[in-house]
């Protein structure tokens, strides 16, 4: 395991206590991450460190998880109080609908909170309705939801930013127009084709974002496209994220619980530092990589 480590992307949710819409309905949605029943109940703080500490997990990133849209502030005051609480989780990315007329009411409000360190809204729009999460799919251009992305570095706030490969082109003008933002792509770019040229197109998606100083990149996330992987299979995907972005734009992340679909919390710490040894990356590089990016990125 590494020698400390930030888990740059995990969930918390209380089904019991808390609004989830999408984790609460009778029957689980049919998305392109699998059988959802398994994690469609709580995972709270106390299941969280269970799982992080014994891998040396020191201080971590939650992200948003489909909270009710009506109220996104709800989440981030709650989890500010979990971390008062408990000392986790450091950073909070929180949700905000950035082309809604009240979306700058919104982000002063989650900035009310201590922890509060960027957003995200699902972006992740598909022809396929297995992979279409997006409430439309024209949001990275649509001027509107521009005018709300211009407000994140008011506030110092970075973006979380969950595409797909076929969305990148969109997503690097955006990384261009604001240069000033933070943005962190979310799961190594989702490379969800890996035949019919789809792996050609993440190289080049992934290339393009990482022409633009101001896009990092977390490591995390695979068992979503590859619900049955192993280390051979991820292997190449981790070893060309960290030659696109360079090891100093690499954040590694365990996405739990929802990668607990596919492995336990140490398999995926331990395959990403197994694979970082087989690179044959120094102590610092590994460092930077399971610690010292997230908390630069995320300024914790």
């Amino acid at each position: 395991m590494p020698a400390r480590m930030i888990d740059a992307h995990h969930h918390l949710y209380d089904l019991e206590e808390s609004p989830y819409p999408w984790l609460q309905l009778q029957d689980p949605p049919q998305i392109f991450v699998g059988d959802l029943r398994p994690v469609m109940k709580t995972y709270g703080i106390e299941d969280y460190l269970a799982d992080c500490r014994p891998c040396g997990v020191q201080k971590s990133v939650h992200v948003e998880v489909g909270w009710d849209p009506a109220d996104p502030v709800g989440e981030t005051r709650w989890l500010q109080a979990v971390a008062d609480r408990h000392g986790f989780p450091h950073g909070i990315v929180a949700s905000a609908h950035l082309h809604e007329s009240g979306a700058a009411d919104v982000l002063e409000r989650h900035c009310e909170s201590a922890n509060m360190r960027g957003v995200r809204q699902m972006l992740l729009s598909h022809p396929d309705p297995l992979y279409d999460l997006a409430e439309r799919a024209d949001l990275l251009t649509d001027p509107t939801w521009r005018a709300g992305f211009a407000l994140l570095e008011r506030h110092g706030l970075s973006f979380d930013l969950q595409v797909f490969p076929h969305q990148m082109g969109d997503a690097a003008d955006l990384a261009a127009s604001f240069p000033g933002t933070q943005i962190v792509l979310d799961h190594a770019g989702l490379p969800i084709e890996r035949e019919r040229g789809g792996l050609g197109r993440w190289r080049a998606g992934m290339r393009g974002l990482a022409a633009h100083p101001n896009v990092a990149v977390k490591i995390s996330g695979l068992g979503q496209v590859d619900h049955h992987w192993t280390l051979e299979s991820v292997r190449p995907l981790v070893a060309e994220t960290l030659e696109i972005f360079g090891v100093e734009r690499c954040l590694f992340a365990s996405n739990f619980p929802i990668d607990g679909l596919y492995s336990d919390y140490a398999t995926v710490i331990s395959s990403f530092e197994t694979i970082v040894g087989e690179l044959g990356l120094g102590e610092a590089e590994r460092d930077a990589l399971f610690y010292a990016n997230a908390e630069r990125v995320y300024r914790l």
